[in-house]
Order: structure tokens, then C-alpha cells, then sequence
């Protein structure tokens, strides 16, 4: 009898990457979903035995389709397959009665463990090849590149956690390809203050080269520098700037070694600069991206939960690089 699974994630790539990770022996009948609502539905309906779910998607996230499973009762097992990998994600998403938790992108040897542990499945871990990663459209385009900075968003989040030792809410990664010249439009909801302080960092490796920035929001420094829990507490501006570093070369470092590891590559990175402090964002920028014409922008909005302190990571790559990039992921994903 064949075993219903559905495969819940806002990504279509991110979905074809889970169907391929299925093995060939398992008789299963797949379904997808591209939010928690749509999966509720498709589970009352009887599609869904096993559910392997993202954590990060519109409508309804994972968190909140556990939630309302675990009231409801509802006739599902769940597998959370994120590339959110903080250790509080894990133990709370587990509280709320998922099986387990795989980290993206997908481990098919993970994966069959983890099948063979709840005795799910217990044939070998072969990948099926039925699902295609063909691209047809800008749109598929973009969600690629959104899936890979989902993944490297994760990995940054992680360390920032364990650097604060508090929790990172990481939203849905931002992706866009623009004119340089329209980036001030891009990065008007970035800006919601008048003033903010960035640092940036430039990277290169083998046909791909860009550019890091991280956006502070005028943020509570008094709160950053208690948290990053220097020994010298009382903010003036060399500590503001100490902290300013701090944050940007966590979070730059593990998005670029996740983005390393997703495309086989080993990016150099330039020294860090503050690139200005209680100044105006999108002048900054159109200054200091004025070389490129058409630039691949992915933006991730980080925040502390119970915090008032956010700050923003926007990854800009020109066009001659986000095409490299992207012929490598799809290579090394066939």
C-alpha cells in the first residue's frame, strides 16, 4: 500500500529538491504544498500519512501548522526540513510534535536514516530522479536563488544565536534583480528610519564576485552591546562600532561559507569598512554600487525576539556573477 506524503515548502525548488531526495524503492504517492494552509487542507483530506515541512513560508508557517496539528489532532506524522538550524528551532518545533528535523539542503543519507529510525521506510537511501529542476522562468530563476540564500540565511542565524544566546526570527529572503540605478526604490522598506550606520564587505571567488552590507537600523546599541556582553558596558562610539563589527562579520562569514558550501566554491572576503554611521541608506548605496548596472539583490531581515534590535544583511552580486552562480547551483543540484 502506498504511503501519502506531502512535501510543504514556498519554494518550488526547494520542493523539487525534497522529491528527488525520495528513494526509489519507497511507494509513495506525493503532494505539494506551498504554505501551512494549503498542507492543513491537503492533510484533512487524507494526503499527507508522513509531511515534510519548512519552517519559513507565507500564509502559515511551520510553527503555526504545528500548532494548530497538535490542537486539532490532526492524522499526520511530520519531518521539519529547514534551513533554520538555531537549536531553540529544533526544540520548539519538536515540543509541538514533529517527528524530527533535517537541515537543508537535504542529506539523502539523513533523510533514510531518519525514515528507517521511525520505521518508516527501510530500503536504501536512493534518490529518485522523476522530479526535474528544469528552469522555465525568471520567476524559477528567482526562486533558486531565493532557496540557496534561505539555506545561507539559516546558517548565519545559527551563529548569531549562539553569539547573543537568544533567539533569531529570520523571515523570507528578499530576492530581486534590478537596475543599480533602482536600487533606492529596492531598499525603501530596508530604511525604516531616517539614519542608519552599515558595514560592507566584498567577496570574489572563481567567476563570482560581490558585495555584503549590513544595516543597521538605528538600532538599540545600549541592548547589542548588554547582549554581545562586552566588559566594558556603557556605549560610546568606539564600542558602537566594535559591535557594529562584531554583528556584520557573523553574519557575512556563515552566509558565505553556506553559499560556498551550495556551489562549490571558496570566496576570498575583503576587510570589512564602515561604510557610514547615522547616515542616509539609499544615497549610501547608489554611492557605493554606482559601478554595476544590473545587480542580483538578496535582502534578509534579521530581528531578536523580545528585542527591539534588527538589522538587515543585503548580499548585491552583478549580473555576470548571479549567472555564474546560478549555472552552479543547478549543476550541482542534477
Amino acid at each position: 500500500m502506498k504511503m501519502n506524503v506531502l512535501i510543504c515548502d514556498d519554494s518550488g525548488f526547494a520542493r523539487r529538491q525534497m522529491a528527488r531526495c525520495i528513494p526509489d524503492q519507497w511507494e509513495v504517492e506525493i503532494s505539494f504544498a506551498r504554505h501551512g494552509q494549503e498542507a492543513l487542507e491537503m492533510i484533512r483530506a487524507g494526503k499527507a500519512d508522513l509531511m515534510f515541512l519548512d519552517l519559513n513560508m507565507p500564509i502559515l508557517d511551520g510553527y503555526q501548522t504545528m500548532q494548530i496539528i497538535k490542537e486539532q489532532d490532526l492524522p499526520t506524522m511530520v519531518i521539519v526540513v529547514s534551513g533554520d538550524v538555531q537549536p531553540e528551532a529544533r526544540k520548539r518545533i519538536l515540543a509541538l510534535g514533529a517527528l524530527d528535523f533535517i537541515s537543508k539542503p537535504i542529506d539523502n543519507i539523513k533523510l533514510t536514516e531518519i525514515l528507517n529510525q521511525y520505521g518508516i521506510y527501510s530500503g536504501a537511501a536512493t534518490s529518485s530522479q522523476n522530479q526535474s529542476l528544469e528552469i522555465i522562468s525568471e520567476d524559477d530563476r528567482l526562486d533558486a536563488y531565493r532557496e540557496m540564500a534561505n539555506v545561507a540565511m539559516g546558517r548565519a542565524g545559527e551563529q548569531l544565536a549562539k553569539l547573543l544566546n537568544e533567539f533569531i526570527e529570520l523571515p523570507i529572503p528578499n530576492v530581486n534583480i534590478i537596475e543599480s540605478s533602482e536600487l533606492r526604490m529596492a531598499v525603501f522598506e530596508i530604511q525604516q528610519n531616517d539614519f542608519v550606520s552599515a558595514v560592507s564587505q566584498g567577496f570574489i571567488s572563481a567567476g563570482i564576485n560581490g558585495e555584503a552590507l549590513v544595516i543597521f537600523n538605528e538600532t538599540n546599541f545600549e541592548n547589542l552591546v548588554k547582549l554581545l556582553r562586552y566588559k566594558q558596558q556603557k556605549v560610546n562610539e568606539q564600542l558602537e562600532i566594535e559591535a557594529l563589527m562584531d554583528v556584520s562579520n557573523i553574519l557575512i562569514s556563515a552566509c558565505l561559507n553556506a553559499l560556498s558550501k551550495q556551489l562549490n566554491v571558496h570566496f576570498s572576503q575583503n576587510h570589512p569598512i564602515i561604510l557610514g554611521r547615522h547616515c542616509d541608506l539609499s544615497n549610501l548605496l547608489e554611492r557605493n554600487i554606482s559601478r554595476w548596472n544590473k545587480v542580483l539583490a538578496i535582502e534578509i531581515g534579521y530581528s531578536i525576539e523580545n528585542q527591539d534590535i534588527n538589522f538587515d544583511l543585503l548580499l548585491l552580486f552583478p549580473d555576470k556573477s548571479s549567472k555564474t552562480m546560478f549555472d552552479r547551483l543547478i549543476s550541482l543540484n542534477e
